[in-house]
């Protein structure tokens, strides 16, 4: 590992990466390989969120559960019995943590030598005079890019300073599960951990002050909402947060219960509830590190939730700083964090040429059945006042799931009404995150719904259902013989 920490203050790099974690280091070596010399300066454990305490870890847990579910979801087929059960948390936890060392030696610290452009700074950065310092000395740059990620937002609910809570990061880390547990957030980390927690045996409530995964249109989050509640898992959507405290061994939420209009707007108090548990996770979103930087003293605009302002070209408004992934705020997923990282890296070594392009962003929620979707949602698409068409296809009409004897989920497109063009798509399915990638390309490339469904897909796929739901805009499905479509 190259690592310039005690050098002096006369080095001069062309380009500074602050923050090195996915997109911190996506940066370093997108700039390294157009020649130029790099000072990547990390504080923390070397690589980020996603390997050390975000995507990995929950991901491999998630599928821990997933094991534990189907043993006991077996018996869905005729003659077959049985189930699995969570036998040693410690040693499926300390799987986890082999992972996560595993990856983070591999994709992080073993490939800083393969970059002989790269400096590695171990030491927290700053901006302070006009200058950016590493530690207390400064260092000569020509531009900066900004990665420094995000962290667990925290909602102002009275009491929950008093209180020891969880967030995803310490969730990952407990050393004995917890019988119950209050979830306070039905986004993506919400339910994606309340599942996980849920099929290894934990008592989990979800609260949350919408629906679950607002960002998707309805009929996905009533799907999901009742797949959860099927497996035990007790939910209570549309709630006013009034305060949390101790309880004995445990916590206490008092909330009030909102009752909702035609839409999504929840407003009306219908009712005073009291949850309780014995621990809490705390899963309201991330808060960009844009604090204690300096960046505002140095011309850097950040928004009220901490997110960097950046233009089309990631460049934010002091000239020749750039910022990328987390730390922007929007599009919190490592492969955009990655994604914009490159762009930014190019367009502070080669001017600003590369528009940084979301349109056609796909996004996972790792619940079972998995989420995923690509787009406009119906619900935006109308509130940019498109006039557009809708399929919904129910999953049982999707031969794959028939044979699989699962058919939670379905498939929603969205259309065009003048020219049918493809505009976003959702699918909710087992597995049904790796379909997600045609409907990508679909959009990308501009086909329409009858394209869609004219192209031969092969029979008992999980990706057959986009046909199916393609077809749906003009005819009944279900009137077809397999594969006749």
């Amino acid at each position: 590992m190259n690592d310039c920490r005690n050098r002096s203050g006369q080095d001069k790099f062309d380009v500074a990466v602050i923050g090195a974690g996915s997109a911190g280091f996506s940066a370093a070596i997108t700039a390294a390989e157009l020649g130029v010399k790099v000072a990547l300066i990390g504080h923390g454990t070397i690589g980020g969120t996603c390997v050390n305490v975000g995507c990995v870890p929950s991901k491999t847990l998630i599928r821990a559960a997933e094991a534990v579910h189907g043993g006991r979801a077996a018996a869905r087929f005729p003659g077959l019995g049985g189930s699995v059960e969570l036998s040693d948390w410690t040693q499926l936890a300390a799987s986890k943590d082999d992972l996560v060392a595993e990856l983070r030696q591999k994709k992080y610290i073993d490939l800083l030598p393969l970059y002989e452009g790269v400096s590695y700074i171990e030491d927290r950065a700053r901006f302070a005079g006009g200058e950016l310092l590493v530690g207390d000395a400064p260092i000569k740059v020509g531009k900066v890019i900004l990665a420094m990620g995000a962290r667990a937002a925290v909602p102002p609910i009275p009491g929950l300073d008093s209180i020891p809570y969880l967030t995803s990061t310490s969730a990952l880390a407990l050393d004995r599960l917890p019988k119950s547990l209050l979830v306070i957030g039905g986004g993506v980390i919400g339910v994606e951990l309340g599942q996980m927690f849920a099929r290894l045996g934990v008592a989990v409530t979800i609260c949350c002050r919408s629906r679950l995964l607002p960002e998707m249109d309805p009929e996905v989050s009533a799907a999901l909402q009742s797949y959860l509640e099927a497996e035990g898992v007790r939910v209570c959507a549309g709630v006013a947060y009034q305060r949390i405290d101790r309880a004995g061994e445990g916590i206490e939420l008092t909330c009030e219960t909102l009752s909702c209009d035609s839409g999504d707007h929840f407003d009306t108090v219908a009712a005073i509830k009291i949850i309780s548990a014995q621990q809490v996770l705390i899963a309201t979103g991330r808060r960009a590190n844009s604090d204690g930087l300096g960046l505002v003293e140095h011309g850097i605009g950040v928004v009220e939730g901490g997110g960097v302002i950046v233009d089309d070209y990631l460049e934010t408004t002091a000239p020749g700083v750039y910022a990328a992934g987390d730390v922007t705020g929007r599009d919190q997923f490592v492969y955009m964090a990655a994604y914009g990282a490159k762009l930014a890296a190019r367009n502070a070594v080669q001017g600003n040429q590369h528009r940084y392009d979301n349109s056609v962003m796909p996004s996972v929620v790792f619940t079972d059945p998995q989420v995923a979707a690509v787009g406009l949602t119906e619900t935006v698409a109308r509130a940019k006042g498109l006039d557009v068409k809708v399929s919904l296809l129910p999953l049982d009409a999707v031969p794959r799931a028939l044979a699989a004897r699962d058919t939670r989920g379905l498939i929603k497109l969205v259309a065009d009404k003048a020219t049918d063009r493809l505009l976003g798509g959702q699918i909710m399915a087992p597995e049904g995150a790796d379909s997600i990638q045609t409907l990508v390309l679909a959009i990308k490339c501009g086909m329409t719904a009858a394209d869609l469904g004219a192209t031969i897909f092969p029979y008992l796929t999980n990706v057959e259902g986009l046909k199916l739901a393609a077809q749906t805009f003009d005819r009944d499905v279900a009137r077809l013989s397999c594969c006749a479509g």
